[in-house]
């Protein structure tokens, strides 16, 4: 029998702040509201928008860690997989809840987040990792000394640009 993949990817927005809650036992477990936009265009030719929500859940430090990051309209990026749940409501009646256990979670921006937060749990060692720069402009101030500036100042910079030919010459073919 072959096996199966259980696996989703999500780029999108959170709809409300993310909910930090403790189980009995002391775990964390974090409850995000996800929401995927998409637009595409109807029979007549109209652009539409088709928004789905997403319950995701992240779990121990993790989740705590994020819910000191995230707050509501913040741009992520989740990777992980389907579950689906059941339980018994208040009149006994049986229900399901299909839920994203995020495994990887990427600060994408939004909300005025300058940087990018990593959170990867498939590597054993788990943890969480702030990269500073992920949304910060290059160069410097604006001062004639850079400060930073993506090309060195010198005579370097007044060699013209290098040819587009990838290696082929002046040839315009293009080889695929």
């Amino acid at each position: 029998m072959a096996e199966g993949l259980n696996r989703v990817m999500l780029l999108g927005n959170l709809g409300a702040d993310p909910e930090l809650r403790f189980t009995q036992g002391g775990q964390a477990v974090l409850n995000l509201r996800l929401a995927t936009t998409e637009s595409y265009l109807d029979r007549d030719k109209v652009r539409r928008e088709r928004t789905d929500w997403h319950s995701v859940v992240v779990w121990g430090k993790r989740g705590e860690a994020l819910a000191k990051i995230l707050g509501k309209g913040s741009s992520i990026f989740i990777e992980g997989s389907i579950r689906t749940s059941s339980y018994d409501d208040k009149e006994g009646n049986k229900r399901y809840k299909t839920e994203v256990v995020a495994n990887n979670v990427i600060l994408a921006g939004g909300r005025g987040a300058g940087g990018r937060a990593v959170v990867d749990e498939g590597n054993g060692g788990g943890g969480y990792e702030a990269r500073a720069g992920g949304g910060a402009s290059r160069g410097g101030g604006g001062a004639p000394t850079g400060g930073g500036g993506a090309r060195p100042a010198g005579p370097a910079n007044d060699a013209p640009p290098p040819a587009d030919d990838f290696g082929y010459g002046n040839d315009d073919d293009i080889p695929f």
